[in-house]
């Protein structure tokens, strides 16, 4: 059985106003993340599709990231089988960070990737 290649895309190639999913645990998530960014662990991420799918209601393209890129990965594939306009940031957080791009946290606390 054959699989589409998997979209992908660099860190440093997600639109500023692009709608980041991030699949990351709360820990990782309360450390640093996109700012904007819709926060939807992986281990809630069936029960809260719905969530998701409003997200990208008006044909949006989903900018799915992890840590490294394995957990957004297997998302992402979820998302196209579903028909979603969904793609993989390769290397997730850590190059999302290596790429200089700006982190958050929702205590005012310098970001890090955990």
């Amino acid at each position: 059985m054959n699989f589409a290649p998997l979209p992908t895309v660099d860190a440093a190639s997600v639109p500023a106003d692009g709608l980041v999913l991030d699949v990351r645990e709360d820990d990782e998530w309360a450390a640093g993340h996109v700012e904007g960014a819709l926060h939807v662990p992986m281990s809630d991420f069936v029960a809260r599709f719905g969530e998701v799918t409003e997200a990208v209601a008006d044909g949006r393209r989903a900018y799915v990231m992890c840590r490294v890129g394995g957990r957004s990965a297997q998302v992402t594939q979820y998302l196209v089988q579903q028909g979603v306009d969904a793609v993989n940031v390769d290397g997730g957080m850590l190059a999302w960070e290596g790429a200089g791009r700006p982190m958050v946290t929702e205590n005012g606390s310098p970001a890090v990737v955990l």
